[in-house]
């Protein structure tokens, strides 16, 4: 119990700073985890019956009957959107041929043949105008158009559109949360259901910090290229197969970077190690 709670408290005050810093009081957060707690609760005693399902769930998260029925009757908040056309087609723009070429993604003319703007935006969605997309990747400030030559253009290799809170916010649910998820069904299963892997390297200097964070960006840009591409031929081979598509993956890469914790005071009671870059 001891090891989970500390593990809780890593994980609880990335989240505090973040609604401190934007005026969450704490009691609304105190609502979502009574929300996540029955919600948890449930999916655990799916098998009780209707008569004792309330009980059980006061049981398991230590809230009481009343207060399990008045959230179980609260509709659940909406969430940000994450997911696009405009997302869509950012990321076929970065990462396929004939749209993205060995530096990166292409200039492209606004109308056309493939490949151009308005047949890359076909290839995501019939039911969006291109001029619409555009104008929102623009907006995103992830685009720009040349209006002499009429070609449109990326500005950054990286879809964070910091001017999107809301969009922001759901990415950081998205992708903070099943990264947890899969971590979480490691550590109640067998250790081995979902890959979650991290690298951990000391003793850098900030000037090799600057060079790690090229680094990485370089490293995420060669993954998207190269399995993008392979997971869409898996969806074309399971549509052609006739197999049920009602799974979906996601696929993240992060880094942090922060000064080392000072070294002990106290005489050490082994033989210290030197600086290592290693997978825990």
């Amino acid at each position: 119990m001891q090891p989970l709670l500390a593990s809780l408290d890593a994980l609880l005050e990335p989240m505090a700073q973040l609604c401190v810093n934007k005026g969450i009081p704490i009691q609304a957060v105190e609502e979502h985890m009574r929300r996540a707690f029955v919600k948890a609760a449930r999916q655990t005693c799916e098998d009780a019956g209707s008569t004792r399902l309330n009980s059980r769930i006061s049981a398991l998260t230590g809230l009481t009957r009343r207060e399990v029925t008045r959230i179980e009757a609260l509709a659940n908040p909406a969430r940000p959107v994450t997911r696009s056309a405009a997302t869509d087609l950012f990321t076929r723009w970065i990462t396929l041929p004939p749209y993205c070429g060995p530096d990166g993604p292409l200039e492209l003319p606004r109308h056309g043949e493939a490949p151009s703007f308005d047949s890359l935006a076909a290839s995501v969605t019939r039911d969006v105008h291109p001029r619409t997309l555009l104008e929102t990747l623009c907006r995103l400030g992830l685009a720009e158009t040349d209006t002499q030559q009429d070609t449109v253009r990326l500005k950054k290799h990286a879809f964070v559109p910091r001017n999107e809170w809301a969009q922001l916010v759901g990415f950081l649910g998205d992708n903070v949360g099943d990264h947890l998820r899969a971590a979480v069904v490691n550590v109640l299963g067998q250790g081995n259901e979902h890959f979650e892997q991290s690298l951990y390297a000391d003793e850098l200097s900030a000037d090799s910090l600057v060079k790690a964070r090229s680094l990485v960006a370089q490293q995420w840009q060669q993954l998207m290229t190269q399995i993008t591409p392979r997971l869409e031929a898996l969806m074309r081979e399971d549509a052609l197969a006739g197999r049920p598509q009602d799974q979906c993956l996601r696929l993240g890469m992060y880094s942090w970077m922060q000064p080392m914790a000072p070294a002990p005071t106290s005489a050490p009671t082994e033989q210290p190690t030197q600086g290592d870059c290693r997978e825990p």
